[in-house]
């Protein structure tokens, strides 16, 4: 039986108003054609120009669906991270440290991931090997630090401006930037959280 979760996990415009649908499937549309470019060409040799010819749309059209440039086409807007980062620490599973909770959703991202399917490998290639992409992936975690330091401070019973949240907060967030493309990432996170967890005093 197939779930309205299921559905709308194969089309992220479904449940919305049709001037929703159409901004999301244009969104997806050009997602889709840049990363395709990108894999084929590299990132340096395509352009904005022909990004929107490949999803058959305006420059202009490219544009106005995302600011940023062509770096930040293949990624989502960064509410989706953030919000799953503050449910990992606030609906962590009870016994479960911070930091283990924060160590379990990073797992489950990016080079990271146990088990990634050949086209999920390929865009983490691409994101990891060039530069302008890995530094806007790096731009949308750290953007997530205030509001995982308020859910943090509020599970340890401090205040988001301690500097012990803020430290472990940053660095959390640095983790697919620093270890992202170490030889083993999965290897690299887990030093790098067992650190964290060494030094962190708790509640």
């Amino acid at each position: 039986m197939t779930t309205q979760r299921a559905v709308d996990a194969a089309d992220p415009a479904a449940g919305m108003g049709r001037r929703e649908r159409k901004k999301a499937r244009t969104r997806q549309a050009l997602a889709e054609a840049a990363l395709r470019l990108f894999t084929e060409r590299g990132y340096d040799q395509v352009t904005v120009a022909q990004i929107a010819e490949e999803a058959d749309v305006a420059v202009a059209t490219l544009f106005k669906h995302v600011p940023d440039g062509k770096e930040a086409l293949i990624f989502d807007d960064g509410v989706e991270r953030r919000e799953g980062l503050v449910a990992a620490v606030r609906e962590r599973p009870e016994g479960q440290s911070i930091i283990a909770a924060l160590r379990a959703f990073m797992g489950g991202r990016g080079p990271f991931l146990a088990d990634p399917s050949p086209e999920f490998r390929r865009r983490t290639a691409l994101i990891t090997g060039t530069p302008a992409l890995r530094d806007h992936s790096r731009k949308l975690w750290i953007a997530s630090e205030d509001a995982l330091a308020e859910a943090v401070a509020a599970e340890a019973g401090r205040d988001p401006a301690d500097m012990t949240v803020r430290a472990l907060v940053r660095y959390a967030l640095e983790v697919p930037d620093l270890a992202g493309t170490a030889a083993d990432p999965r290897a690299a996170m887990d030093a790098v959280f067992d650190l964290l967890e060494a030094g962190w005093p708790g509640p």
